[in-house]
Parts: structure tokens; sequence; C-alpha cells
């Protein structure tokens, strides 16, 4: 790929443009390589003037074709020539679709400013900030554009902004994750005490040795499992620094039961 941006026409852009491809073409080329090992090279050429006074269009594309049928000779040699005036011409009389023609939208954002006028085309700004709400590439390069174009005190009152949003998130995101490893925590607290709970009643059971000794004892097992599964949530919510009233709100222990395992922790 060889790119060219020309801001000035110095009437030789077909001869340059030719020359310049034979080179990368060429130059590959080494000792003991065969030229099937070259590789086709494709020349864009942006410029800031017209060239060809034979059409309107603005962006032409040319191949090497046989004179009388018109097929391609090869396909290791295409040009291609976009005029940006051409460009700006389409899209002032509506010829343009950015919408739907990604090219246009990309040679918009390029032709945007005109530089020899000072000029900025405020519609064209104004039509490409809003695709480039629907569209991430645009919108980063709009944001790249308008950071370049700032002045110093304009850049760091910018990053300043982007600090404090940047910030921000990651508050945010430390929330959710602590929120997370809390509702984790519980729920290991949940199964470890039911576990614990009913292998207690279960073992009650066993040594009454009646059915009715194992049920009762199977019930207890249950009470005490939950009454675990509580004590072990709400010590696992104090540890995190979790305000000690929302913990008697959630775990409906008592306040004494809490203060207690508050007290077990700070020991």
């Amino acid at each position: 790929m060889n790119v060219e941006i020309q801001f000035t026409n110095k009437y030789d852009m077909i001869k340059r443009s030719i020359y310049y491809w034979s080179g990368i073409y060429r130059n590959p080329l080494q000792k003991r390589m065969s030229y099937k090992e070259l590789s086709p090279v494709i020349s864009i050429n942006i410029l800031n003037f017209n060239v060809f006074h034979q059409t309107e269009r603005f962006h032409t594309t040319y191949h090497l074709f046989e004179d009388e049928e018109k097929f391609k000779l090869t396909n290791v040699m295409e040009f291609h020539f976009i005029e940006m005036p051409k460009l700006i011409k389409s899209w002032k009389e509506a010829k343009l679709d950015p919408w739907n023609d990604i090219l246009a939208r990309w040679l918009l954002m390029l032709g945007m400013v005109d530089h020899r006028n000072e000029k900025v085309y405020e519609g064209i700004y104004l039509e490409l900030e809003e695709l480039a709400m629907k569209d991430e590439l645009l919108k980063k390069a709009f944001q790249n554009w308008e950071e370049l174009s700032m002045t110093h005190e304009e850049y760091l009152a910018y990053e300043s902004r982007l600090k404090h949003i940047m910030d921000e998130e990651a508050a945010k995101r430390e929330a959710e994750l602590r929120l997370q490893e809390v509702k984790e925590e519980a729920e290991k607290a949940i199964k470890e005490g039911r576990e614990k709970g009913l292998e207690q009643g279960l073992e009650e059971g066993r040594e009454q040795g009646r059915e009715q000794g194992r049920e009762e004892g199977r019930r207890e097992g249950e009470k005490i499992g939950m009454e675990n599964e509580k004590e072990t949530i709400a010590h696992r919510l104090l540890e995190t620094g979790i305000n000690i009233e929302i913990v008697i709100s959630s775990t409906k222990l008592p306040k004494e039961k809490v203060m207690e395992i508050q007290r077990e922790i700070r020991e």
C-alpha cells in the first residue's frame, strides 16, 4: 500500500504516483526470488485539488486493461485518486450519504478542515458528530482530532475532566466488585451453615436411636444450622465494614449477638 496526501498541485501527480508505485513493486525482488513472489501494490492518492476533468466523481480507480476487449492485464497494479474538492462539492450538493457510505464518512472527516483558508466546515462537523454516536471508530477519531485542536490550557482542562470521569467509573466498578464478593461470601456461608446444621441434627438423631429422635434431631439441626448461617453471614459482613444496624436488619439476629460477634472480630 502506498498512501499519499498532496495539498498542492505540482502538475505531475499521475507520473509521480506511477514512479513511486514502481519502486514499491520492484524493490522487494532479491536474488533467488521468483517474479511470482512480488506482491500487488495499491497506490492511494488523496489530493486537495482536482486532476481529472473528464468526471465529477471524487473517487476514481485505475488498472491495466486490453484496449479493445477491456479484460484486465494484471491485478498487481491498482491506483486510486481521491479529489477532495469534488468530495466537498458533492457534499454541498447533497449527493453524499456518509450514513451508509463508509469511505465518504472518513473522507469528510479528513476534509472537514480547510487549513489553507483557515476554515472548518461546520455542517460536516455537525453531521459527523451525530454519526460518531453510532460509530465507535469515528467517535475515537473525533476525540483525537479535538485533542489535537486544543490549546495547552484546553488540553489540561480536558485531561482533568477525563481523569475525574475515570476515577468515578473506577470507584463504581470497585463498589460492584465488593458487593459481588459479599454476595459470594454470603452464599458460601449459607451453604456451610446448612451443611453443618444438617450434620449436627443427623448426629443427634442417630444418638437417640429412635425415629422420633432423628426427626427432632433433624429439626433441631436445621434450627442450629440456620442460626449458624446467620452468625456466619453477620461475621463476614462485619469484617467487610458493613454498618452494624444493616447487619442486624439483614440477618435478623439480636443486637446483643451481633455486638458479641463484632467484639470477637476486634479481639
